[in-house]
Formats: structure tokens, C-alpha cells, sequence
């Protein structure tokens, strides 16, 4: 039984990657790429979905990593940086993890499973070939939209 619905945020509902010299920005430990990315999905159709699921029963997590190169400081505005660009899209989530990078994204959702599944949305090849909760889905090539509406 599904419980929760993971999502990646940089490169799999933002748009991070195509943020004008955004590697130069966060190595200045710049958080503004993480601000301006615009979004890979239509927010409002994405939102509408995740609602329904909520409704449902089933969990919205966000589980990010903070950046590569940081500092205590660095990753605390990495995540106002995060949570603002949620608030802005108006996305819909249960829970938030800007997790150090390269942690283990399972390790923020397994104690609330108990027996049940999650699904992880990320663009992160080996993210989604660690994740042993339950399904995977690549944004890169899945339409997530489509995908969720099948689980409502």
C-alpha cells in the first residue's frame, strides 16, 4: 500500500539545471538558483493531483539535498531558499527533509512507513536504484503528472 509520494526538487519539479551559471552561484554559496528555477511541471495541474492524493490518505514528502559545496549557513539558506519556492508554487507537502548532500533519501521516510510503500520521484539515476520503499519514477522521461493521476 502506498503511503507517500517523495519528491527530488532540483532537476525533477525545478528546473535547476538551467538556471544561468547556477554551479557558480551556489559554489559563492549564492542560493538564488535554488529561488529562480522555474518549474518543469504545470504547478497548478501537479498541485490538483497531489491534493487528491492527500485526500486519499497518501503523504506528499519533499526529500532534497542541500548543495555539493556548503557551510552550516549555506544550507540553512539553501532550505529558506527551498521552502520559499514551494510556497510560491503553491506545492502541497506533508513533510520537508533538506537532507545533507549525498544522504540517504530513504532514511527520511522510513520510520513513518511502517509496512507500507513510497514512491520516489527524482532525476537521480542512482537515487532511484537505491531506493528500496517502493516504485521509482524518472521525471525525466515519465510524465509524473499522468503517473499520480493513476494512483488516485
Amino acid at each position: 500500500m502506498i503511503k507517500e509520494i517523495c519528491f527530488d526538487m532540483d532537476g525533477s519539479i525545478a528546473d535547476f539545471y538551467n538556471v544561468p551559471k547556477w554551479l557558480e552561484m551556489i559554489r559563492a554559496f549564492d542560493p538564488t538558483p535554488y529561488k529562480v528555477a522555474k518549474p518543469l511541471w504545470d504547478m497548478e495541474a501537479l498541485a490538483n493531483v497531489l491534493h487528491q492524493l492527500q485526500k486519499n490518505g497518501i503523504k506528499i514528502t519533499i526529500v532534497t539535498w542541500c548543495s555539493k559545496e556548503s557551510t552550516a549557513e549555506f544550507n540553512k539558506a539553501t532550505r529558506e531558499a527551498k521552502l520559499q519556492w514551494l510556497a510560491q508554487y503553491d506545492f502541497p507537502y506533508d513533510y520537508f527533509h533538506c537532507v545533507r548532500y549525498g544522504a540517504t533519501k530513504a532514511d527520511s521516510v522510513r520510520k513513518r512507513l511502517k509496512n507500507g510503500e513510497a514512491i520516489l520521484i527524482d532525476d537521480n539515476k542512482s537515487v532511484r536504484n537505491g531506493w528500496k520503499l517502493g516504485a521509482t519514477i524518472d521525471p525525466t522521461v515519465e510524465d509524473i503528472i499522468e503517473v499520480l493521476k493513476g494512483l488516485i
